[in-house]
Order: C-alpha cells, then sequence, then structure tokens
C-alpha cells in the first residue's frame, strides 16, 4: 500500500513537470532557469544634438516582464536601467510595486522624444508602491537610478537612441521606430 502512495506521488509530479514544460514551451510561463530578457543600448541626446548618457538596459516587451518590472532587483548601477516597450504610443502609468529603490522613470514618444521625466522615491517601510502612480505619454519608458537625469542633464524634449541587439533604431527624430515582434529575436530593428 506504502509503495503505491509514493508511485502514485511520483507520477503526480511527473505530470505536473511535463505540464509546466509544455506551458514554458508554448510560452504561458516563462523558463523560471534562463534569463532571456534582451538588452538595449540607449543613447539620450539633448536638444542640441550632443549625446547626455548612455545607458544598458534589460528589454521589458511582454506584460509580464512589463508588470514585474524592476521589482525583482535589488538597486540599479549608474548607467545601467530597464528599457520598457510598448506596441504603440499612448498615457501610461507606472507604479512602483514591490521596489525596494528608488528611480528616475523617463516617458518616450514614439518619435523618440523625452516628454515627461519623473523622480520615483523608493515606498515607505509600509507602502508597496502601488499608491506611487507616475505617468506620462510613451512608446517606451526607461527607468535608471534615482538622481541619474539630474546628473546626466537629461530633461523633457531630449531625445533617446536604442540599439537593440543587432540593430539600431537611429532613425529622424520625426520617424516612428518600430521593432517589428517577428524580428525581435534576431536582433533586427525596422525603421520605416
Amino acid at each position: 500500500m506504502e509503495r503505491w502512495k509514493v508511485l502514485n506521488a511520483a507520477g503526480v509530479l511527473v505530470v505536473l513537470a511535463l505540464v509546466g514544460a509544455a506551458a514554458v514551451q508554448a510560452g504561458l510561463l516563462a523558463n523560471p532557469f534562463v534569463d532571456d530578457r534582451d538588452r538595449a543600448t540607449v543613447t539620450v541626446t539633448g536638444a542640441d544634438g550632443k549625446p547626455l548618457a548612455v545607458v544598458e538596459a534589460e528589454v521589458a516587451d511582454t506584460s509580464e516582464e512589463r508588470y514585474t518590472g524592476l521589482s525583482d532587483h535589488e538597486s540599479l548601477e549608474n548607467g545601467s536601467g530597464m528599457l520598457f516597450v510598448h506596441d504603440d504610443e499612448n498615457e501610461r502609468t507606472y507604479v512602483m510595486r514591490r521596489m525596494d529603490f528608488g528611480i528616475d522613470i523617463v516617458f518616450v514618444a514614439a518619435n523618440r522624444t523625452i516628454t515627461t521625466v519623473h523622480e520615483a522615491p523608493e515606498p515607505g517601510p509600509n507602502e508597496d508602491g502601488e499608491q506611487q502612480r507616475y505617468s506620462g505619454v510613451a512608446k517606451w519608458v526607461l527607468e535608471v537610478p534615482k538622481g541619474y537625469t539630474d546628473v546626466q542633464g537629461i530633461e523633457e524634449g531630449d531625445s533617446i537612441g536604442i540599439e537593440y541587439g543587432n540593430g539600431t533604431a537611429n532613425a529622424s527624430a520625426n520617424a516612428t521606430v518600430t521593432i517589428d515582434e517577428s524580428e525581435r529575436h534576431t536582433g533586427a530593428v525596422v525603421s520605416p
């Protein structure tokens, strides 16, 4: 009788493992053993055309990655950040959900112009960060260490260039830059 219980429990574990593997393969669940976030180099250029900063950023381009954001990080080093990629330009609101450190939140329009910059302090000891809301019009949102935008002189009206994988998004400031989903994993960037 004991042996059957052990075999049944082992069978259940095998079935759960197979279902989990199938869900990961189908893209329904993220693979917990692989850090598959893409990376981008974001160059911020002032209104005068001079470079202000270069940020090496993790890319959050799925709804799950955008929801988690930086909440699974302990800190950010200067020159690092996270680039949130949305399908279109729209009014966006970001919160400080489960954050342990403050950040600057930079909202960027489809034409790559910075529309809004917020300094977001870390949530207090009894806060979860959901009440800290920061809004702006954006296709992209760049999060960097708190105070980074002041130190680098980054402000509304500046623009960004995105180097994503093997491609670049360096079209003129008035062009819309699109990262084509079908080419995202090859590192290609399409700029119409």
